[in-house]
């Protein structure tokens, strides 16, 4: 997992197409989406083969926290989260986002990669 904000993200070195390309591998944005947690949801659980609990990709994952308050469950470990947070999960990292039961989370979430999205119709 590597952790920044939106505020140390502006200091960083630019590179790549897109703003996150020092930390997000690939040329292009190519999915994501914005994500509306209910109070105490805690995302993609049961979601694994056979309805295990565990979520990961064979490449990086961006979640940028927008508002509210939360955690970033990692391989079962708990990381504080909140607005203005950015969190990128590594390959093979089981990651779970865990919203607050008084603050729920609102992210945005994305990948990367060498070709452009296309929308689909």
């Amino acid at each position: 997992m590597i952790r920044t904000t939106l505020s140390e993200l502006a200091e960083r070195p630019k590179s790549g197409e897109h703003f996150l390309g020092d930390l997000l591998p690939g040329a292009y944005l190519t999915s994501g989406g914005l994500s509306f947690a209910k109070c105490g949801d805690r995302s993609h659980t049961n979601d694994g083969p056979d309805g295990r609990d565990y979520h990961v990709h064979r490449d990086r994952e961006a979640f940028i926290i927008l508002q509210g308050t939360g955690t970033m469950e990692i391989n079962g470990a708990h990381y504080p989260v909140g607005a203005g947070d950015i969190v990128i999960v590594e390959p093979g990292e089981d990651h779970h986002l865990c919203s607050s039961e008084d603050d729920p989370i609102v992210t945005i979430w994305c990948h990367a990669g060498e070709n452009r999205h296309h929308n689909q119709s």
